[in-house]
């Protein structure tokens, strides 16, 4: 009889109580249901360990231009590395993304990535993944690497990236959600 009133009050307490302590009692558990439960699910549903990731730089952004202004300006690498503005435009994330968007990632074998796809990769350089456009792909005898470059960039990535840093290819934006992410990070000094 103790545990089913223990259970009751429980019960009001996070879904009924007004209080300052249930609030922080709603977020703990809110935490914890999407990082053990959804965010591994959702990542087995996806093939990928990296599911959902949050845009933390500008290196997609297109700076508020369409793609034929942003074309105009940054044509003269894509043209000198055998990339013509039809087959740009035609890419998924033809006008790039935005800091502060998520992506949905779908793992992807290595031989699945085509030119011009946008994948997120592990890099050692550096704390959190990237998210960059597939560039040029080399099939070398250690295996598929990848040219990446973010579309902002003037430069492609200075390392090509193999598949075993490989965790996934883009293939749908939300704008804006990720800043929720940013701004959390920010404050406890993450980025």
């Amino acid at each position: 009889m103790h545990v089913k009133k223990f259970l009751k009050a429980l019960w009001y307490f996070i879904w009924e109580d007004d209080s300052i302590l249930s609030w922080i009692a709603n977020v703990i558990l809110a935490f914890l249901l999407v990082k053990f439960i959804i965010y591994p699910a959702l990542g087995f549903m996806l093939s990928t360990s990296y599911p959902v990731v949050a845009v933390i730089s500008s290196s997609m952004e297109h700076e508020g231009l369409g793609f034929d202004s942003w074309w105009e300006q940054n044509k003269n690498w894509y043209v000198a590395n055998d990339l013509q503005q039809r087959e740009v435009r035609g890419a998924m994330f033809h006008n790039g993304f935005s800091k502060g968007d998520i992506i949905i990632l779908l793992g992807k074998r290595p031989a699945e990535i085509n030119k011009l796809d946008v994948v997120v990769y592990a890099s050692d350089s550096y704390k959190y993944p990237i998210i960059h456009r597939v560039v040029q792909i080399e099939d070398a005898d250690s295996g598929i690497k990848f040219m990446t470059k973010g579309d902002n960039n003037p430069v492609p990535d200075p390392a090509l990236v193999s598949d075993r840093q490989l965790l996934g290819k883009a293939v749908l934006r939300v704008p804006l959600l990720g800043w929720i992410k940013i701004l959390f990070t920010e404050m406890i000094g993450g980025i």
